[in-house]
């Protein structure tokens, strides 16, 4: 028997927890199980290809609101292809409404809730060593229609089974880990408002397995702790484990910011520099917001604990918010994006409302005038308080936001424009109204022109004001990110061949550091607007490494 365990994940360079753990907690029967991950980009005759290779029995999907449209499809063609081949569903997308899913979706199964016992259990059936009603969790069809016999009790963390080995082919993939399940927080937009209770793995089992992680060398760990510090003592031992490690992967965690105290702030402040990346749900910074989805906690307090760990400038914060929450207008959450913008995370990510199935928010659309899209992943469209235009709006405010302010690589030329508007927001609306204009966000921007449109929309808004200062800045964060054999034609370079070339004799000790340089001229003391936003009409020179990217890239002549 071949149960082929499958992930179609949103990107090829994510990995997928689920299926591993399914693998893991069932090596020891007498199956085939394996894996097969795929991606919502690829092409799904490609990934019909992919399944029926593998001539399985079962195929088991693991379903989530961003790939669930795409799990249809594939589950009525791999039907067409063999009707003999079993098709079972687990996830958070069909642990709610598990019944109403089968009887109107192709398949035969459906795991709710957590999945590993239930997964075993089913595999046993297979395996004629156990009954199919004796198996708690799960939905399965019958000539007498849809059955479930009933739920099951939540499992021990420390049952769990590593899910991952050394053969996995996972060093170049963002790897996802989990120490807790559960949340002590009952916000009405999430479904980890519905379980009971915070259970935990025994902290010197994460130890090893992070170890595990440390020495295949991975890039990045993502923990999928919904909220990571709730027990505080858990918290620290596992930072002060990780930053006393000697090694380059680096460790993301979702926090409540606002529960941090000065002890753990001082960890994350001594950890090496990039050792860590917070990801903190700001959701909104409106009180009476904060009432209407079940969230007690106040701006003030969080700002204050972000800036605390801003201070030390080696760990990542990554702030997100929600449009379309209940109370919230157009006004208001403009103030939240400014207020959250204030604080200067690395980055600052514009979510839109999603009515989950299983969430208290759901069942209170009808209150708030909400209105959602029937489908996955059932994003808001209008409610109340805020319509479907102005919504459309945010959504190109965060394509600018996205590609400006959280790529990094726009620093300065940001700076430029923050000072010539009233407020964050502003500018970042007038931009994408800009590209909207243009009709830049139908079409595909190379490289270089996400540069020029800053240049085009100077001249366009703002009359062209301080033209050539914002061309020198451009210039810097062009060379800082880009190859330097060449400018774009929008940009100027003043230096001749006799003036290059003593300009490199001059920096013949910088060539012992740098393997291959490029030396650029600069109209402003660029390094004086970099540091202080002080403009000096100083001719200035920098040099930079050719083979290194970034704003620690160059040295100045």
């Amino acid at each position: 028997m071949k149960i082929l365990l499958t992930a179609v994940n949103s990107k090829y360079i994510h990995s997928n927890l689920a299926v591993r753990y399914l693998r893991a907690y069932t090596k020891d029967l007498n199956f085939q199980g394996d894996i097969k991950e795929f991606s919502i980009n690829d092409r799904i005759e490609k990934i019909l290809e992919g399944i029926m290779e593998e001539k399985p029995d079962v195929v088991v999907f693991s379903c989530y609101i961003w790939n669930m449209e795409y799990i249809n499809k594939l589950a009525e063609l791999i039907k067409l292809v063999n009707s003999k081949i079993e098709i079972l569903y687990g996830g958070p997308e069909v642990s709610y409404e598990a019944k109403e899913f089968l009887e109107n979706h192709l398949g035969e199964y459906v795991i709710v809730g957590e999945g590993e016992k239930t997964f075993r259990e089913f595999v046993e059936y297979k395996l004629n060593k156990k009954h199919l009603k004796e198996i708690k969790g799960l939905y399965y069809k019958t000539n007498m229609g849809v059955q479930f016999n009933g739920e099951r009790a939540q499992m021990d963390m420390n049952e769990l089974i590593f899910p991952y080995t050394y053969e996995d082919n996972i060093e170049n993939k963002i790897v996802y880990y989990e120490a807790s399940r559960g949340c002590p927080f009952k916000c009405k937009y999430c479904l980890s408002s519905v379980m009971h209770g915070v259970r935990f793995l025994d902290l010197e089992r994460v130890k090893k397995e992070l170890k595990f992680f440390m020495d295949k060398e991975l890039k990045l760990v993502k923990f999928v702790d919904r909220t990571f510090n709730c027990n505080r003592e858990f918290t620290k031992e596992i930072w002060r484990f990780l930053s006393e490690q000697d090694t380059n992967t680096k460790f993301h965690f979702e926090i409540a910011a606002d529960l941090l105290k000065e002890d753990e702030i001082e960890i994350l402040n001594k950890a090496p520099k990039n050792r860590f990346q917070l990801e903190i749900g700001v959701q909104t910074t409106n009180p009476d917001v904060l009432k209407n989805i079940n969230r007690k906690i106040t701006f003030e307090n969080l700002r204050n604990k972000v800036l605390k760990i801003a201070s030390a400038n080696n760990v990542l914060q990554h702030l997100d918010l929600i449009a379309g929450l209940p109370g919230e207008d157009l006004n208001s959450f403009k103030k939240s994006f400014n207020d959250v913008h204030s604080l200067q995370p690395e980055e600052i990510q514009l979510g839109f409302l999603k009515l989950l199935k299983g969430s208290s928010m759901r069942d209170e659309a009808e209150k708030w005038g909400i209105i959602y899209a029937p489908y996955a992943p059932y994003e808001i469209l209008r409610n109340k308080d805020i319509s479907y235009d102005e919504l459309l709006m945010l959504k190109k405010v965060e394509e600018i936001v996205d590609k400006y302010y959280n790529s990094c690589k726009f620093k300065n030329s940001i700076k430029f424009f923050l000072d010539k508007f009233e407020n964050p927001f502003d500018f970042y609306y007038n931009l994408a109204m800009y590209f909207e204009k243009k009709g830049a966000f139908k079409r595909s921007l190379g490289n270089v022109e996400y540069y020029k449109m800053l240049v085009d929309f100077n001249k366009d808004k703002l009359n062209g004001n301080d033209a050539n200062l914002l061309k020198e800045i451009v210039k810097f964060d062009y060379l800082c990110f880009n190859k330097k054999k060449w400018l774009p034609d929008f940009l100027f370079r003043d230096l001749d061949k006799k003036e290059e070339k003593e300009l490199k004799n001059k920096a013949k000790e910088i060539q012992n550091i740098f393997k291959k340089i490029h030396i650029e001229k600069f109209e402003i003391d660029i390094l004086a607007y970099v540091k202080d936003e002080e403009v000096k009409f100083n001719k200035s020179y920098l040099v930079f490494n050719e083979e290194v990217f970034g704003y620690d890239s160059f040295i100045k002549l």
